[in-house]
């Protein structure tokens, strides 16, 4: 029986521990509270800043800042039409423009974007930008930085179940099932939970965009000249933490006409 007990505890953590996620309507796996994450993701996001080249004072500088801005009261609008006006009161929006090479952005739990200058080539106009910070935005409002760590927790916690439960079969038989259970839990489960991540945010960041007066058009030409950047011979789909361009195209295609329509009945900032 003792074996059969790990398994039932991880059973039950998967039934205890789903919150529903007021801008996405779903449950969601959270082990974690904003007042546990948010204090380690600021500390984290001062340091980052304080040993890299923020860039300030130029015009890509105040346009990230005024894009975040705008994106931000996009969010705080769209809340409010969901009856969610204290949804955002631990967040501590901050945007930085990052000296990088790198073509990226990302953000972290509560609000804090960076955006690295190696991608505004790629956004070249407000539209491209708004793109890149309404999807990074809709990661945070999305709280998909808890998601993972819970995620990750529950791998760990199957890990330890599962070696349990194989407790009487021989060592190298223990080891072929720990192997197959950590290759499987990634492919199988992380992988894909962060590439629904990424089309959640896209979904998201679309209909912010939109309600932020920005066409949500402009993101298909967005995601076609990172597509272009990056080339053909990527990481194949089903091994990455990222939709496949194609993919993601197509899905923004289809996700169009709803952000229109969200941001005529929420009205449009000006």
């Amino acid at each position: 029986m003792k074996k059969y007990l790990p398994l039932g505890i991880f059973a039950a953590l998967l039934v205890c521990a789903c919150a529903t996620n007021p801008i996405t309507g779903k449950q969601n796996l959270n082990f974690v509270s904003n007042s546990e994450l948010f204090p380690t993701s600021f500390q984290q996001y001062n340091a980052f800043i304080a040993e890299n080249k923020v860039i300030t004072g130029t015009a890509d500088a105040k346009r990230v800042d005024l894009l975040g801005s705008k994106i931000k009261a996009a969010a705080e609008r769209y809340l409010t039409y969901l009856g969610q006006t204290q949804y955002l009161k631990d967040y501590r929006w901050e945007y930085k423009l990052v000296d990088n090479k790198e073509v990226n952005a990302w953000c972290l739990p509560g609000g804090k974007i960076v955006v690295y200058s190696g991608i505004l080539p790629v956004t070249q106009n407000e539209s491209g930008l708004a793109t890149v910070i309404g999807h990074e935005v809709s990661h945070a409002l999305a709280n998909h930085g808890a998601q993972r760590m819970s995620a990750a927790q529950l791998q760990q916690i199957g890990g330890v179940a599962l070696d349990a439960a194989t407790s009487n079969k021989s060592e190298s038989t223990r080891s072929i099932f720990s192997q197959a259970y950590g290759i499987g839990s990634e492919v199988g489960v992380m992988l894909p939970f962060s590439r629904s991540n990424e089309s959640e945010a896209d979904k998201i960041g679309l209909t912010l965009m939109a309600i932020a007066g920005y066409n949500p058009d402009d993101a298909i030409a967005f995601w076609s000249r990172m597509s272009a950047k990056s080339g053909a011979g990527g990481t194949p789909e089903f091994m990455s933490t990222h939709p496949s361009d194609a993919t993601r195209i197509a899905n923004l295609k289809s996700l169009i006409p709803q952000a229109k329509e969200i941001a005529l009945k929420v009205g449009t900032i000006r």
